[in-house]
């Protein structure tokens, strides 16, 4: 019998918790069960029995975060721990003399900012591999934010094995958005397109009261199959544990309604026992099966009349359209060198001395303020806080730098709303400097996403709630790399991801400004090329030799010299920089200063060429 066989018939109960529940029954720290799998294996098979004697009908591979970067093991102790926890199951489905299916279940793999797609989809498809040679009934991806790699992946599954059922559970918050901000409805229709998914739903993240309000705003998928695992509910701290209140019943008789809805397969998450399992059970096993119609197309209706918003392609020609009320971008579009400068905020309260370069600025023919946000990971007034500031009483645009380093993604997005609702409507978006060394055992980096999955969850908050006058947003890009085809990849990648700019690192060298007219040759976009004159011989040497990234001549710093004065080096720095200039006027789209201490006065010793020459 197969999973579709079965549920013409019946729902599917599936199992509950096995992380919590077994960190619970073992009482130690850290008690993480994918280590059982091979040190403790019948403590694994105990519990798998307790779910099948509750009515558990499909188990999940004790296997969620059953990856190397969590774990920390190479690539042979996941294929034995994997392996493991497919035998495991076995053995308990052997041993109960029940109907009962397997499914390997799969965990996002954490990213970072220097992580690769291509290594992640490396390794998920390695995992793919292990379970359709162990012969597991079902795949599930479980506790998914979004798409990005489920895409490719079940096309994958599906050539290497027709017959495994597939299952996407995505994790919601309480407002039924996932971490990289999509919506429930969002997530729904694109599934609809997927026609290799033969399940989808939600799980963990919240309780099953918030799961059944964020279910009665949606509409169900028609070819599709499903699926629902809430939390038993929220835990609290107690002596260095998570620890979750019980309330089967209560939980039971929310999963029954959620089953009225029309959910067909139904389990339990994190803090679930074999006994929410057992409730849920006696409650589920009456209902009418769930009929879907497997053979048609997948419509592209909208899932949810409260989301009309995502009617496809309509959304998007709708943002394209209002971009033009951006001023900055017609700007870039008219074929006027664009000039934006960067002033740094300051690292205590008092900001006349940046509030005043902004006056300065105002008068001096600068299209854009930027607003960098803690460079090298110091501590300064919030980049958006001083970016709100600066428009306010200078009225100067304004695009403040914002960062993945500092703030997760809850955090995140309540910034860019706040920005939003304070008129900024501009925005460059890094990865960010990494902690300094001597903070880390203090601070440490939050690098939820790197900057091309913020782009993403902005461009997603574009379509959801800026479609009147969406946020514009850029990208950093060092010219200056070795594997330029490489760094043109990732640009592209930024591009995908709704960039509408870049703005470049200082450039010094006839070599990189050549790597400039290569891009520009290679890429459709705008391009904002990075200018630093340098104040001093000091500062001259401490950038070549301090800033990774930055490549400065040797005979740049020799223009300068110690006993320079003040004048004479600012002199020396404009010079530097319009001879620059001059070289990237066939290819810029317009200039990014990046002036030391807020220099503004160097912008009087600075020529701009007016139009730009066609390339």
């Amino acid at each position: 019998m197969t999973i579709f066989d079965y549920l013409k018939t019946s729902r599917l109960i599936t199992d509950g918790a096995m992380g919590t529940y077994y960190a619970a029954r073992e009482l130690s720290e850290p008690a993480i069960a994918e280590y059982a799998n091979i040190n403790s294996r019948d403590k694994i098979k105990t519990i798998h029995k307790e779910y099948i004697n509750a009515g558990a009908r499909l188990l999940r591979t004790n296997t969620f975060a059953a990856n190397r970067t969590i774990l920390n093991i190479s690539k042979e102790e996941q294929k034995d721990m994997i392996s493991a926890a497919c035998d495991i199951a076995k053995e308990a489905v052997k041993e109960s003399n029940q109907t009962v299916f397997i499914a390997g279940d799969i965990g996002p793999i954490p990213e970072f900012a220097t992580t690769e797609e291509e290594d992640i989809v490396i390794e998920y498809k390695e995992m793919i591999d292990i379970f359709i040679k162990e012969g597991v009934d079902a795949i599930l991806f479980e506790t998914f934010p979004d798409l990005r790699y489920i895409k490719q992946l079940a096309g994958y599954i599906k050539e290497k094995s027709n017959n495994v059922f597939l299952m996407v559970e995505f994790c919601l918050n309480k407002n039924g958005y996932t971490r990289t901000g999509f919506s429930a409805a969002k997530l729904l229709e694109q599934v609809s397109e997927i026609n290799q998914i033969d399940a989808v739903g939600f799980n963990c993240g919240i309780g099953s009261g918030h799961m059944l309000q964020v279910l009665k705003n949606l509409k169900l998928p028609k070819t599709q199959y499903f699926m629902v695992s809430p939390n038993a509910g929220y835990p609290e701290q107690y002596q260095n544990r998570m620890v979750f209140m019980d309330n089967a019943n209560y939980f039971a008789d929310n999963c029954k309604k959620i089953g009225e809805f029309g959910a067909a397969i139904i389990g339990a998450c994190c803090g679930s026992t074999p006994k929410y399992i057992e409730e849920t059970s006696k409650r589920i096993v009456d209902l009418e099966p769930v009929s879907i119609d497997v053979n048609s197309k997948r419509e592209k209706e909208s899932f949810n009349t409260y989301n009309k918003v995502y009617n496809n392609t309509e959304t998007s020609d709708l943002i394209n359209i209002n971009k033009n009320k951006n001023k900055f971008l017609e700007l870039l579009n008219s074929g006027k060198k664009v000039v934006a400068v960067e002033l740094d905020p300051p690292f205590d309260a008092n900001d006349k001395k940046v509030i005043a370069s902004a006056e300065y600025l105002k008068n001096h023919n600068v299209d854009m303020i930027t607003m960098a946000d803690s460079p090298m990971g110091r501590s300064r007034i919030d980049s958006i806080l001083m970016s709100i500031k600066i428009m306010n009483v200078t009225g100067m645009p304004v695009m403040p730098h914002v960062c993945c380093r500092d703030k997760n993604m809850i955090s995140m997005r309540s910034s860019i709303l706040g920005a939003y609702a304070n008129d900024i409507r501009n925005l460059l978006i890094v990865t960010g400097d990494p902690v300094p060394d001597g903070s880390r055992l203090k601070t440490t980096g939050v690098f939820d996403y790197n900057s091309i999955r913020l782009m993403e969850y902005v461009n997603e908050m574009n379509k959801e709630h800026f479609v009147e006058e969406p946020i514009i947003y850029g990208g950093a890009f060092d010219p200056g790399v070795r594997n330029i085809d490489k760094a043109i990849e990732r640009m592209q990648k930024k591009i995908d991801a709704g960039a509408s700019y870049f703005l470049t690192q200082p450039i010094y060298s006839d070599e990189t400004i050549d790597k400039i007219r290569y891009i520009k040759s290679k890429v459709n976009t705008k391009i904002l090329c990075g200018i630093m004159p340098f104040v001093s011989y000091t500062n001259a040497n401490f950038i070549k030799n301090e800033f990774a990234g930055i490549q400065v001549p040797d005979e740049i710093v020799a223009r300068y010299h110690k006993d320079m004065t003040k004048e004479e080096a600012e002199v020396v720095g404009a010079e530097i920089a319009n001879e620059i200039i001059e070289k990237l006027e066939p290819y810029a789209d317009g200039y990014y200063f990046m002036l030391p201490f807020n220099r503004v006065s160097l912008m009087d010793k600075i020529r701009i060429p007016s139009s730009n020459t066609i390339f």
